[in-house]
C-alpha cells in the first residue's frame, strides 16, 4: 500500500485552572500573566559558569506539570521578572493546558557566562568537568531544573527550531534521565555536507553572508543588547554580491575583521577536522528519549538536517522511537503560521494547524503527561502534488523502488538507455553573468526559491533543459534523488546544478484571488534543486582538478521528496553551472576560491554526455 489510512486521534484536552486549548486562539501577555509566574535564575554548570535561564510555571499548583525547555543562541528575552513573552511552547496549545516552560541562552550568548562556539563540537567520553559541550550544558540544566523548579512531575521534554534544534539534538545524546522525549525542528547536522552554509561543499552565500554579519559579532561579556544590522544599500542581491567580487573582499570591504566565523569558514575551504568535528550525526546513537524530528520540503536552511537526523537515529539507535514528520513547509513555517501555501503554490489545506493539533501536541501530551493514546506513525509525510499527509512505516516508503531518467538528444528525459555512440550537449558559463536563482529583486536569501517558477531560467542559452513527455498518470516521487551525470568542462573546476521541476499543463487555472495576475498556466515548479561543486565530486574532504575536455563522472544526491507529478504534467530536469548568488561563483579555475582573485574567474563551456558509454541520469524513487 502506498500510504495507510489516517489514524483516529484522541485528544484529551483538559488542565486544571486553564482556558481549553483551542487552534484559533493566540496568548498574548496578559493571558501569559494571568496563569504564569515568571522567574529568573543562573543555572551553574560543571566548570563553573552560569547560564541565564528563564522559567514560566503556572500559578495553579493543584497539580505537578512536566518541564518544556528550549535552549537558544538567539535569547531567551525579555529579559526580567516582571517582563513576559507574548507565547509559550511550541504552540498556544501547550501554555493553554498548563507546562513548566524554560527558555535558556546557551553559553557565550547573550546573558549566559562562558565563551560561544559556533556549533561546539561533541566530545564523547568527556575526562573532567572542564570538558563541556551542548550535551553536558543541557544535562547539567536538567538536573538543576528538576531539583530545584517546584511543581514538576520530573519529565522533560525538548524542543527547538534551526538552530535551537541543534541545541535539542545535541541534548538527547547521553540525555539526563528525566528528558522523556525531544523534538529537534529543522535542526543543523553539518554545517558543510547540507545544511546553511555549505551544499556539497559550495558556499550559500546570501544565508551565511547576511547572517553572519549580525549574529557572528563578538559578544565580550553578558548583555541584555545585542543587535548588530546590515545595510547591503541595495535591495538587488544580485548586484550586491557581483559588486563585492570574490569571497576574499567579504571580509576587507564589509566585515573588516569583526566577523569572527566568516574568517574561519574562509580558512577552512575543504571537509577537514573544522568541520567534521562539527558533524552531530555520528553522535545521534544510543537515544532513549521518543524523538519528533520535524522539517519542510522547501526548507532553504536545514531541509538536509532534518532528515539527516532522523535517519542518523533510525541507524545508530534502532530501538528508539524515532518519528519524522515532513510537511510543505520553509524554514520554521510551521510553528505559527496557517501553511496552506508558499509562494504561489496552493496546497488547500491548513498544514500547518493539522501538524500542531494532529502531532506535535498530542506527542508532547503522551510522552510527559501520558493523556493521549495517539498512535504516531514512523514517517507523517505530506505529499505535494495531491496535497495530503501520508502516514508511513517506514521512510522512504518500501513501496518506492529506483526508477531511471535518461537524458536524451533534443531535450527528452525518459527511461531508455542511450544507444549512440556520440551525443552531447553543450552550454556556455560565464561567472561575470551566472544564472539568478530568482526572476525578482531581494538581498536575502529568498525562501521562496525552493517553489519558484523556473522558466526564467529554462529559456537562458547557458542551462539546459531535459523533459518527460506530458504524463498520463500519476508519477509519484518519494524519497532522496540521485544523480548521476558525465561531464567535461574547459576549465579545471566547475559546479554542477541539477533541479528537478513540475511542469503545469497549459490549461492549468490560475488562482482565484490573483492580485499578482500570476499566470500558472506551464508554470515550472522547483521541486528540488540542488548543487555539487565539482572538484569535491571524489570526497569533499580531498579537492580535485577537472582535466580540461576528459568526460568525468559526478555523482551527488537531492534531498528526499514527497511529490506526485500528475497526469497532464511533465517531469523537467535542469542543468547549469552557476546559481547566484545563492550559491558562490566557481571561478572555473581549480583554486581555493575563498583566496580567489578576479584574474581567476574564467568562462567555460561545459559539456553533459548522454550516450551508451557516458549515460547522464538521474535515479527517482517511484512508487508503483
Amino acid at each position: 500500500m502506498r500510504a495507510s489510512r489516517l489514524l483516529p486521534l484522541l485528544l484529551v484536552l483538559c488542565g486544571v485552572g486553564f482556558i481549553a486549548p483551542s487552534a484559533a486562539q493566540s496568548q498574548g501577555v496578559e493571558s501569559i500573566k494571568a496563569h504564569y509566574t515568571k522567574y529568573e535564575y543562573r543555572i551553574p554548570m560543571r566548570d563553573g559558569k552560569r547560564l541565564f535561564t528563564s522559567v514560566y510555571a503556572p500559578k495553579d499548583q493543584s497539580t505537578t506539570y512536566p518541564i518544556m525547555l528550549s535552549r537558544t543562541p538567539y535569547s531567551c528575552q525579555p529579559y526580567g521578572v516582571d517582563q513576559f513573552k507574548a507565547d509559550l511552547g511550541p504552540s498556544p496549545l501547550f501554555a493553554n493546558d498548563g507546562y513548566i516552560f524554560v527558555y535558556q541562552d546557551v553559553r557565550g550568548r547573550w546573558m549566559s557566562e562562558g565563551d560561544y562556539v559556533n556549533m561546539r563540537p561533541q566530545i564523547p567520553n568527556k575526562q573532567g568537568a572542564d570538558q563541556i559541550d551542548e550535551s553536558s550544558d543541557s544535562y547539567d540544566t536538567i538536573d538543576w531544573l528538576v531539583k530545584h523548579v517546584k511543581g514538576n512531575n520530573g519529565k522533560v521534554g525538548i524542543w527547538g527550531v534551526s538552530y535551537p534544534g541543534f541545541y535539542t539534538s545535541a541534548a538527547i545524546i547521553d540525555a539526563h534521565p528525566a528528558v522523556a522525549c525531544a523534538s529537534p525542528q529543522a535542526p543543523i547536522a553539518d554545517w558543510f555536507v547540507g545544511d546553511d552554509w555549505h551544499h556539497n561543499g559550495a558556499l550559500i552565500l546570501p544565508h551565511c553572508f547576511n547572517f553572519m554579519s549580525k549574529f557572528g559579532h563578538a559578544r565580550p561579556e553578558p548583555t541584555k543588547k545585542f543587535d548588530h544590522p546590515f545595510d547591503h544599500g541595495t535591495p538587488d542581491g544580485y548586484e550586491f554580491f557581483l559588486r563585492m567580487g570574490p569571497l576574499s573582499n567579504a571580509d576587507g570591504v564589509h566585515f573588516q575583521g569583526k566577523i569572527g566565523f566568516w574568517n574561519e569558514i574562509m580558512r577552512h575551504g575543504t571537509y577537514d577536522e573544522f568541520w567534521k568535528s562539527r558533524n552531530l550525526r555520528p553522535h545521534l546513537k544510543d537515544i532513549r528519549p521518543a524523538v519528533l524530528t520535524v522539517g519542510g520540503w522547501f526548507d532553504a536552511e536545514n531541509l538536509f538536517g532534518a532528515l539527516e537526523t532522523y535517519r542518523s537515529i533510525e541507524k545508530s539507535s534502532p530501538n528508539a522511537t524515532n518519528l519524522l514528520v515532513m510537511g510543505p513547509w520553509r524554514h520554521g513555517q510551521w510553528t505559527r503560521e496557517p501553511c496552506n501555501s508558499l509562494g504561489h503554490v496552493d496546497f488547500h489545506s491548513k498544514t500547518g494547524e493539522f501538524y500542531r493539533e494532529q502531532i506535535e501536541f498530542p506527542f508532547f501530551q503522551q510522552h510527559l503527561k501520558g493523556k493521549t493514546e495517539a498512535k504516531h506513525p514512523e514517517a507523517w509525510v505530506f505529499e505535494t502534488g495531491t496535497n495530503r499527509w501520508r502516514q508511513e512505516a517506514a521512510w522512504p516508503p518500501a513501496a518506492s523502488q529506483p526508477r531511471e531518467f535518461y537524458l536524451q538528444a533534443g531535450g527528452g528525459l525518459n527511461g531508455d538507455v542511450p544507444v549512440t555512440t556520440d551525443g552531447n550537449d553543450d552550454y556556455p558559463s560565464d561567472p561575470a553573468k551566472p544564472v539568478p536563482f530568482i526572476d525578482w529583486t531581494d538581498n536575502k536569501l529568498s525562501t521562496e526559491y525552493m517553489v519558484a517558477d523556473q522558466r526564467y531560467a529554462g529559456r537562458r542559452p547557458d542551462v539546459l533543459v531535459y523533459q518527460t513527455k506530458v504524463l498520463e498518470s500519476d508519477l509519484t516521487v518519494s524519497g532522496p534523488i540521485e544523480v548521476d551525470l558525465y561531464v567535461s568542462t574547459t576549465g579545471t573546476d566547475s559546479d554542477w546544478i541539477v533541479k528537478v521541476i513540475d511542469v503545469y499543463p497549459d490549461d492549468f487555472p490560475d488562482p482565484k484571488e490573483n492580485p499578482q495576475k500570476v499566470r500558472l498556466g506551464g508554470f515550472q515548479q522547483l521541486v528540488r534543486g540542488d548543487v555539487m561543486r565539482g572538484k569535491f565530486r571524489n570526497g569533499l574532504d580531498r579537492p580535485e582538478a577537472f582535466e580540461p575536455g576528459k568526460p568525468t563522472r559526478v555523482k551527488f544526491t537531492l534531498p528526499d521528496i514527497c511529490h506526485a507529478f500528475r497526469p497532464g504534467h511533465r517531469l523537467m530536469v535542469q542543468i547549469h553551472s552557476t546559481w547566484f548568488p545563492l550559491v558562490d561563483r566557481n571561478p572555473q579555475k581549480f583554486v581555493d576560491i575563498y583566496a580567489a582573485k578576479p584574474a581567476d574567474f574564467q568562462k567555460a563551456t561545459q559539456r553533459v554526455y548522454r550516450t551508451r558509454e557516458f549515460p547522464s541520469k538521474l535515479v527517482l524513487r517511484v512508487e508503483e
